[in-house]
């Protein structure tokens, strides 16, 4: 199975692929797509668009079978979080476009599962993402985190894997 973890970002959205055999994960791919703005810096519209031309890219590619985004956590700044979330529009989105359900994570969760620790900073995280992927070449902090949802999401879905079984050998 082939797992895609997303970052997202206005300006540098991180994308992060594994694969997942059993327990064992492996690096595919990661990079961060980098939004072109129009003539006008602050044409959001160009931005998203860029985007998404750059994810759908991606999911061509790579063909993931599931997918993983980070929860957008408020800040004290509305009009950055807006557009945060806007950018997030276009990391669910686009994969729901290729017909993949998309698990939301937030942040804490995801650095509980990688690191152990809910309120790790990027540098643990990053840290334990080349544990879990040996010889990883990481394309920046982005991508880095993209890996960490991809990694975070692979887990729980081995988890609720192995509830199902459990609960179907249980019943039978």
């Amino acid at each position: 199975m082939r797992v895609l973890g997303i970052d997202p970002g206005l300006r540098n959205l991180g994308w992060g692929l594994i694969d997942v055999a059993g327990s064992r994960l492996t690096h595919v791919a990661n990079g961060i797509c980098h939004s072109a703005p129009g003539p006008d810096s602050g044409d959001l519209a160009a931005r998203l668009l860029s985007l998404h031309a750059q994810l759908t890219a991606v999911l061509q590619q790579y063909a993931p079978d599931q997918a993983a985004v980070e929860n957008t956590f408020v800040n004290k700044d509305a009009v950055a979080t807006l557009k945060l979330g806007q950018a997030r529009g276009i990391a669910l989105l686009v994969p729901a476009q290729f017909g993949i359900t998309v698990g939301e994570y937030a942040p804490n969760a995801v650095k509980k599962t990688v690191v152990g620790a809910g309120h790790a900073d990027k540098g643990q995280v990053e840290h334990m993402v080349r544990i879990h992927l040996p010889g990883v070449v990481i394309a920046g902090a982005d991508a880095a985190d993209a890996l960490a949802i991809a990694i975070c999401h692979a887990h729980h879905l081995q988890s609720s894997n192995r509830l199902q079984a459990a609960l179907k050998r249980a019943a039978g």
